[in-house]
């Protein structure tokens, strides 16, 4: 089941030269949606509607894309696909004369934004719709992790692949799963606080932010600029408040802070988006507990699923 629920699917678009591309989460009806941003330089669509003072419930779908802003038109081949059956918030009284699909969707900076005609646009998010399936997602460089690369700390030529990941957690009738792209300026440390995917760069070799040139100037192997930022979705059955969605959305970043050093810097753009279902009862803090718990595996998981590609090194092979 895509992030452990049977009604949630999960599609992919990716294009392999340079690595970009899209993925798309498609809730059921009825799926209440919120989004916490802690990252100093994010790309978003929606964050404001269904950020905390936000009118808005509802969402129809949430779009994590490569290719930095250019990345955000993918949400608009999402939204007419959307349309096309249906699916929308309702416009006009007493009956609606348009349904507007609410899409939340926050970008990656990746090799694409320098190469135009690979960057996710509205063909991409429609083709992510088009493969949607309720089986288990692909992880590592598929997607939108399809361009992400990780421990840029020391510099990009020694860096690792970054990628999608996927975590479940649950607790009695209460699931909470995360689909996570982990594209951060910050190292990966596995469960234990070990690292996992640590700069390459040599011992006294300047490392951000500690020295905040550390990573100026440089270009990836892959084509073009690479930029930093941990991208994701939890998806939750429990019933929740729009205040409370924001909260559990907030919290789960603590997933992002165990598995990333450093996290939430000025150079990622961090955001993560909630969408709850409806169907079981359970508390904040055990919401928040899961999502981050999930959180911090589908971050070491994206990047432990990620094979080598363009000159980068991935702990896949």
């Amino acid at each position: 089941m895509a992030l452990g629920h049977e009604d949630v699917a999960v599609g992919c678009w990716t294009c392999d030269d340079p690595p970009t591309g899209c993925t798309v989460v498609l809730p059921p009806a009825g799926t209440l949606g919120a989004v916490a941003v802690r990252g100093a330089a994010p790309g978003t669509r929606e964050a404001v509607a269904l950020g905390p003072n936000g009118k808005l419930t509802v969402c129809h779908a949430v779009v994590l894309a490569g290719g930095s802003a250019f990345g955000l038109a993918a949400a608009d081949g999402v939204v007419a696909w959307l349309e096309e059956r249906g699916v929308g918030y309702p416009v006009g009284q007493p009956e609606p004369v348009a349904r507007v699909p609410i899409v939340g969707a926050a970008i990656v900076l990746d090799a694409a934004v320098a190469v135009p005609h690979a960057r996710p646009g509205p063909d991409a998010g429609r083709a992510a719709c088009e493969q949607a399936t309720t089986a288990d997602p692909p992880e590592g460089g598929v997607g939108v992790g399809a361009g992400c690369m990780v421990a840029k700390v020391g510099g990009l030529a020694h860096a690792w692949r970054g990628g999608q990941g996927i975590a479940v957690r649950r607790a009695g009738d209460v699931v909470v799963g995360a689909l996570v792209a982990n594209n951060a300026v910050g190292e990966v440390f596995d469960e234990d606080g070990r690292p996992l995917a640590a700069s390459r760069a040599g011992h006294g070799t300047p490392r951000y932010p500690y020295d905040p040139d550390a990573i100026a100037g440089q270009r990836a192997d892959a084509g073009g600029p690479t930029g930093s930022t941990v991208l994701g979705c939890v998806v939750t059955n429990a019933r929740l408040l729009k205040s409370d969605a924001c909260r559990v959305a907030d919290l789960a970043h603590s997933g992002i802070a165990r598995a990333v050093r450093p996290a939430h810097t000025q150079l990622d753009g961090d955001a993560l988006f909630c969408l709850a279902t409806g169907e079981v009862d359970a508390t904040v803090d055990l919401l928040a507990t899961l999502a981050a718990e999930a959180v911090a595996d589908a971050c070491r998981r994206g990047v432990r699923a990620a094979v080598s590609r363009h000159g980068v090194p991935g702990l896949a092979g």
